[in-house]
């Protein structure tokens, strides 16, 4: 299963990024054996409409684009779930294992996510109760990402 991860508004160079891109490499090399492939990133701008529903308007039309070809989508979104990384794990490979070829996890802009988006995901998740800046909700979803390969390999990096 192809894995991208669609995020409103672009990390700049610093600790984060570096961070995040490591687990996200990690993740690249370690899924393949285990039925997941690392498709990327995709960036897209925040909207700069003037009222916030315009804004989650506009970021869920690019979205939109992606989950044309029958992509599933995971949303972040404090109002999901918040469960393990073993539960994690069991979602994505159930998933896999159905034949899903492709699956978007979207990360939304400071407004968060279009209503209507909810209602065409999979799975809503949420990494707990708290609002996380968008930097440190991208490097938790690498690493998580990375725990997930790690996980269905048996790999001792995630010991329960």
């Amino acid at each position: 299963m192809r894995i991208v991860v669609h995020a409103v508004g672009r990390m700049k160079a610093g600790p984060e990024r570096e961070l995040a891109d490591r687990y996200f490499d990690r993740f690249a090399k370690a899924g393949p054996a285990v039925g997941f492939e690392w498709a990327g990133v995709v960036e897209t701008p925040e909207s700069r409409a003037a009222s916030a529903p315009e804004r989650k308007r506009d970021e869920a039309a690019k979205l939109d684009r992606m989950l044309a070809d029958g992509a599933a989508l995971v949303l972040l979104d404090e109002r999901g779930k918040n469960i393990g990384s073993e539960d994690f794990a069991a979602w994505l490979g159930k998933w896999r294992d159905k034949g899903q070829r492709d699956l978007v996890i979207a990360i939304g802009g400071a407004d968060g996510h279009a209503p209507e988006l909810a209602d065409k995901a999979a799975l809503l998740l949420s990494f707990g109760a708290l609002t996380w800046p968008h930097q440190l909700a991208r490097v938790m979803l690498a690493e998580q990402l990375y725990r997930v390969a790690s996980i269905a390999a048996g790999h001792p990096y995630h010991r329960s």
